[in-house]
């Protein structure tokens, strides 16, 4: 079977299980198959795909159409301009978490030193690789789960940044302050989990679940990040569109002062940031 054949019969199936952006994921495991970028696919779909590559691409469309996220299948995810790899152990980082790491990099615009920064709940790496690319940066990054860790350990190896690692439940081995504290902390209501998509319920309900108000853990980071931060730290963290007033309040009450929050592109609220004097 031509390699034409397989982009048209794939996107027939994913359409007709109204898997979303059905086209682009197909084009998107061709060239993981093909192991070729997106600009050399026209050149190759007139060859014949091998028996293994037709097997492998017909056992791909099964696991998208069973609601297997496509970068869990390629294990590469684009963020910041960087390709990440990562697996079924870490979040897969999104768009939207851009404008937490283009805030911290327009803070430290105005610093004079080489702040320390701490990256909580790092999963992939990739708000601390980003930040570690970006700017001159001391990186720490923590996370509870090992897999992760070894991930976010490949990702800054692949990237050519020195980040420090730790394992931590939160800050139970955190021992060191900083400038900065950094989190994108699960943020989902429990009870909300069950009705995600298929997609997104793939991923580890530990990067997810973000206890029954889904602020479980913007009360650990305020409530505990004062007792690692330097003063005048920034504690900067992503939120749900609909979590804004709530975190707001929550670092209000722990001292943190002149917080505001940030839109993403589409105008939701995407980021609280508040000071620690």
């Amino acid at each position: 079977m031509k390699v034409r054949e397989l982009l048209k019969n794939g996107t027939v199936k994913l359409t007709e299980y109204k898997i979303e952006d059905a086209i682009l994921k197909v084009r998107m495991l061709l060239l993981y198959e093909l192991q070729i970028q997106n600009e050399y696919l026209a050149v190759h779909l007139d060859e014949e795909a091998s028996s293994e590559i037709a097997q492998n691409f017909e056992k791909h469309l099964e696991e998208l159409i069973a609601g297997k996220p496509i970068q869990y299948i390629t294990n590469s995810q684009e963020f910041f301009g960087l390709n990440f790899y990562i697996d079924e152990n870490v979040l897969i980082p999104q768009p939207d978490t851009e404008i937490l790491v283009e805030e911290i990099i327009e803070i430290c615009k105005y610093r004079e030193d080489v702040p320390k920064i701490l990256d909580i709940c790092t999963g992939s790496g990739a708000i601390a690789v980003a930040l570690a690319k970006q700017i001159k940066v001391e990186m720490v990054a923590s996370d509870i789960s090992s897999k992760a860790l070894e991930i976010a350990e490949k990702n800054a190896k692949s990237h050519g940044v020195n980040i420090e690692l730790t394992q931590s439940d939160m800050f139970e081995k955190i021992n060191q302050k900083f400038d900065m504290i950094v989190s994108n902390p699960p943020y989902i209501e429990t009870k909300t989990i069950e009705s995600l998509s298929p997609e997104v319920k793939n991923e580890p309900q530990i990067a997810l679940d973000g206890g029954e108000d889904g602020l479980k853990f913007y009360r650990v980071l305020a409530q505990k990040a004062k007792d690692y931060l330097k003063e005048n730290g920034v504690l900067a963290v992503e939120i749900g569109y609909n979590q804004r007033e709530s975190v707001l309040e929550i670092f209000r009450n722990a001292g943190f002062c002149d917080s505001y929050a940030k839109q993403d592109l589409a105008g939701k609220d995407r980021i609280v940031v508040g000071k620690w004097r």
